[in-house]
């Protein structure tokens, strides 16, 4: 049975609002994780410290005055706030953090906390935080096998930004596609369709994962699905590591101006074999991201590296 794996939205904003209240010094409770970890994690969590926060101590630091005391007075969008202050809690509440919440898609003047980020490019001063990740990692158990879904690509969202657009003015009315804009802005009104559950995406062998104003909210759950995510190759990433993703091997890569789309869709239709693989590679890319006492660790090790580097 198809189970999506999320956050309960009440529960994630009581548990924010509460975290104040439960505190930790965080060597304390960075030793009590590490205890719990093999040496393959260790070696797993190095790697992936060093891709989230690249900076040397070389670095000029200027503050915007922010310190992680302000973290407990949240404003809008909340979620940031919290996933921030969830781990930077455990250290001095009167440490300077520069912070740049929201859709990032530049690389801030001073090194700071951010969800997203370019992937070409010095991105040193964008170090990346699990944020949002309440909206952002949902996951699927339980998917029906890739052979027994329908060989056409489904796509529902919102689209607003030019690239999406472009791509369903092109395929909008494809029979390989099953197109639909879920956002009333007054455009393009022909392409409305009502939102549909996760669940009826899986029914269908490849799903759009178009980033958005930075990247594919839904990247995450469709690479743990047993269906095939479809999207060019990346140019913005978050904690998620979308940097590091191989079109081929991780996910169907299209061109970036779409135009290969139904070439695509019929190679992989007709090479079920290295469709799978492609499914198989997904889901051990996503596993990384599916434990918490690892997740935990790493978070901490992030802002306890950018703190250092302030010095």
């Amino acid at each position: 049975m198809t189970r999506v794996i999320k956050q309960n939205k009440a529960v994630y904003y009581i548990r924010g609002f509460l975290s104040p209240f439960f505190r930790s010094d965080a060597e304390t409770l960075i030793r009590r994780l590490e205890k719990k970890m093999t040496a393959e994690d260790k070696k797993e969590i190095d790697s992936r410290l060093n891709y989230y926060n690249k900076l040397t101590g070389k670095e000029p630091f200027e503050f915007s005055g922010n310190r992680i005391n302000d973290l407990r007075h949240p404003v809008s969008p909340k979620a940031y706030y919290f996933d921030t202050y969830q781990y930077a809690k455990h250290f001095h509440h009167d440490l300077f953090i520069n912070y740049e919440f929201g859709d990032v898609t530049y690389i801030p003047a001073m090194p700071s906390i951010v969800k997203s980020r370019p992937v070409e490019g010095d991105n040193r001063n964008s170090v990346l935080l699990k944020l949002d990740k309440a909206r952002h990692f949902v996951f699927v158990e339980g998917d029906k096998p890739l052979h027994e879904k329908k060989d056409r690509l489904i796509g529902r969202g919102a689209i607003s930004q030019e690239h999406r657009i472009r791509f369903f003015e092109r395929y909008y009315s494809h029979p390989m596609c099953d197109l639909g804009k879920i956002n009333d802005n007054g455009q393009h009104k022909e392409w409305l369709k009502p939102k549909i559950p996760i669940k009826d995406h899986l029914d269908y062998k490849f799903i759009l994962s178009l980033q958005g104003y930075d990247v594919a909210t839904n990247l995450k759950w469709v690479m743990s699905s047993n269906s095939l995510a479809v999207l060019p190759k990346p140019t913005v990433e978050t904690w998620f590591m979308e940097g590091t993703l191989k079109g081929g091997e991780h996910y169907v890569e299209i061109a970036d101006d779409y135009s290969d789309l139904e070439e695509v869709l019929e190679y992989y239709i007709s090479h079920p074999k290295e469709a799978k693989e492609i499914t198989e590679n997904a889901h051990r890319f996503v596993a990384q991201f599916r434990h918490k006492e690892k997740e935990d660790l790493l978070s901490l090790f992030v802002l306890r590296k950018y703190f250092a580097s302030q010095r």
